[in-house]
Formats: C-alpha cells, structure tokens, sequence
C-alpha cells in the first residue's frame, strides 16, 4: 500500500502515469470513445466503473500539466449542428482550477476528428464508463 495515492488510480494506471515524460498526452475517454481501435498505437486502460471527472481529479493530485503550453487540457469540440449540452465541462474546469493556477484557462478545444487524430499519437487511453457526451479530453504532461 502506498500513502496519499487516490485510490481509483489502479496499479497499471500510476505505472503509466510515471512512465510518461514531459509533453507526453493521455486520453481520458468517455463510454462512447473508440478507445480500442484510436489506441492500436498507445496503452489502453480500462477504467469502465469509473467517471471520466472522478478519474481526471485523482491524475492531477500526481500529474503536473506542461506549463510550456498554453493549453494542457484539450476537449473534444462539439460537431456544428449538435444542439448536446455539455456540463461536465464546467466539472473538468473546477476540477482543474483545484491542480492548476491556470484553471480554465489551461483548456483548449480540438475538432472532432481531429481529436481522434491526436488521439491516435498519445501515450496512453484511459476508457472511462463517462455516459456524457463530448466528455473527452486529452492531458499534456509537465514536469515537477
């Protein structure tokens, strides 16, 4: 047992977490995520139990967001058209604003398919159980 380790953070997860370097991404993926398949190239970790805002709350208590980019936290932008609200938004901006002084400003937003092009690049997917819509996001690694 490890002391002051969240512990919905599995072993297999601070493993990767540890293993990234600086500027490495992690995705955290809603339910609807095509984790397996964007992940051919990249660690896929399930985590279906779990909200993606419990899990990204519990990464940044060890994870420190690149202060070298203006956005470390990228969204998955909402389609043109799609009338889906997205509240779990402002849950990720507290959540955030609680690990990093920049709290909403840290965030960007990334064009559907062009986040799924990212996607396919980051170290590592965490498939979450998130039933939200447009829930996804991807983390920038900084250093200590």
């Amino acid at each position: 047992m490890l002391k002051n380790i969240p512990k919905i953070l599995s072993p297999e997860l601070l493993k990767v977490l540890c293993e990234m370097g600086h500027s490495d991404r992690i995705v955290i993926a809603d339910g609807n995520f095509p984790s397996e398949s964007m992940g051919k190239n990249a660690i896929v970790i399930r985590a279906d139990g779990h909200g993606a805002a419990e899990l990204l709350d519990a990464i940044l208590t060890v994870f420190p967001l690149d202060g070298y980019v203006e956005a470390p936290v990228s969204l998955m932008q909402v389609m043109p058209g799609d009338t889906v609200e997205t509240p779990i938004w402002d849950e990720y901006k507290k959540i955030v604003a609680k690990h990093d002084e920049r709290g909403e400003k840290a965030f960007g937003e990334i064009e559907r398919f062009a986040f799924y092009e990212e996607a396919k690049k980051c170290y590592a997917i965490i498939a979450t159980g998130e039933s939200a819509l447009y829930a996804n996001l991807i983390l920038q690694k900084g250093v200590i």
